[in-house]
């Protein structure tokens, strides 16, 4: 399989130098030149594999040989057995024809797992074989940084760098990142949003000789093999409810919009989905867009979900890109205008081909607490706040009660306590094996919002990579 970039003017690629380009040369995001398509009869097979099974089934097209299939399959095996769910990611139903599907029961507690724990040691396998080494810069609204430094942290092969909001992201999610003591992890909080992390990243790899002296590496969603990995579990959903006998929606609590673009491709796989609901905070730059045609920033506006205080949504590049046609160049000047302007808009018969999948719904802080007791009273369970968005957008925009609508569940609620407390009364903790994480010595420095000086912070220490 062949990657070719959203902006049309970075040169095709394999899996192998996808996964460690990250961010295409031209500016542009890596989708595969052609999907691969699950017949029914295929998809029906699916329903009764074990989780890594059937991730094995679904990531091999992607990769193309890349890798052979008995190291792959080990690779797999190796990032789900360190879940504490035996089947991975499990499925309650929590109303009529409505579920949640759990994607936090892995080493950090959040869905990021569900794919970083495959993306390091993918990492590590490419690297070895190639006898190379990468630098990792990311840029975390609250979960990726910690679960990327799980992934990545004591590999000899890997240097990282994690850049995260300062004071904008939970104390269990900052110390998470923070109390990891290894050589190779290295945290930088940055005086500003998650949108002036992600721009430094951005600009990082967009300055080709730092990016090419300390050979960078992308570990957010920017990143293929996060998207191609995160496919999965809509699959192992949907043949758990019916698929393929008939359709299923999923509602997925939005920021970087690279959750909700998996399920995506995995109806451009032979899924049959009837809608995905994107959940927005306050910050519903999505629900605008799927709303009106148009793109418009504005300040991010701090809340009780932090991990979705976004106003640019890097992966709506590559739903652009289909909604374009696959035209690069139109996708190249759109993203220009809106990186000059703030804004940018699509005319109707493209807002309608969106709208036949996409719907959105909004909702602040006060009706995100309302949810998350709505629900511990009706079925028992405690969620977070995210997760809590993504259920209320579902009910709100659900268009066929017969057609099961599958919540993604995208974190443990004891990463955010005080939310939920203030919410249900009660306290979630934390899982024994994460009990002295708020007892830990932490490691950060924190940095004003200058790429200067950044970057120059990680030339000096990337250490034996540089």
């Amino acid at each position: 399989m062949k990657y070719v970039s959203t902006r049309g003017q970075a040169p095709d690629l394999d899996f192998a130098d996808v996964l460690l380009s990250g961010l295409a040369r031209d500016g542009g995001l890596y989708v595969p030149d052609a999907w691969p398509v699950f017949s029914s009869d295929e998809i029906a097979a699916f329903k009764d594999l074990p989780y890594a099974e059937l991730a094995l089934r679904i990531i091999r097209p992607f990769v193309g040989g890349a890798i052979g299939d008995s190291a792959l399959a080990g690779i797999i095996d190796g990032a789900y057995s360190r879940f504490d769910a035996t089947d991975i990611a499990p499925l309650k139903e929590i109303g009529k024809n409505e579920y949640l599907l759990e994607l936090f029961h892995g080493p950090t507690l959040a869905f990021k797992d569900m794919a970083l724990q495959i993306l390091g040691p993918l990492f590590a396998h490419v690297l070895k074989t190639r006898d190379e080494t990468i630098t990792i810069i990311g840029a975390t609204s609250g979960d990726t940084g910690s679960a990327a430094i799980e992934a990545c942290r004591d590999r000899d092969a890997i240097e990282i760098f994690m850049l995260h909001p300062l004071s904008r992201v939970s104390d269990v999610q900052r110390r998470q990142m923070t109390t990891v003591q290894s050589a190779n992890v290295h945290n930088i909080a940055i005086e500003g949003t998650f949108d002036d992390c992600q721009n430094l990243v951005k600009a990082m790899f967009n300055d080709e000789p730092f990016r090419d002296r300390l050979r960078l590496g992308a570990v957010n969603s920017i990143n293929w093999a996060r998207i191609m990995a995160q496919t999965v579990y809509y699959f192992f959903a949907a043949v758990r409810v019916g698929a393929p006998e008939g359709p299923v929606s999923f509602a997925v609590p939005t920021g970087n919009f690279g959750n909700v673009y998996s399920g995506y491709g995995a109806a451009q796989m032979g899924l049959d989905v009837d809608q995905f609901v994107v959940g927005s905070n306050s910050n519903d730059i999505l629900t605008r867009f799927f709303e009106t045609g148009a793109m418009i920033t504005g300040e991010v506006q701090p809340t009780i979900s932090p991990s979705m205080d976004i106003q640019i949504s890097s992966n709506f590049e590559r739903l652009l890109f289909d909604l374009f046609d696959r035209d690069g160049d139109r996708v190249r000047a759109t993203m220009e205008e809106f990186r000059e302007s703030g804004t940018f808009s699509i005319d109707n018969k493209v807002l309608e081909s969106a709208q036949v999948l996409f719907y959105g719904a909004r909702f602040g802080d006060e009706a995100t607490k309302q949810t998350i007791y709505d629900i511990y009273e009706e079925s028992g369970e405690l969620i977070d706040p995210h997760t809590a968005v993504g259920i209320a957008a579902a009910r709100t925009q659900r268009r066929d009660q017969n057609v099961p609508m599958i919540a993604l569940a995208t974190a443990h609620p004891a990463k955010f306590p005080d939310a939920v407390k203030d919410a249900t009364g009660q306290l979630p903790a934390l899982p024994d094996r994460l009990s002295d994480l708020l007892d830990g010595e932490e490691r950060c420095d924190v940095m004003s919002n200058d790429l200067d000086l950044v970057r120059d912070y990680i030339s000096n220490n990337a250490g034996a990579v540089a």
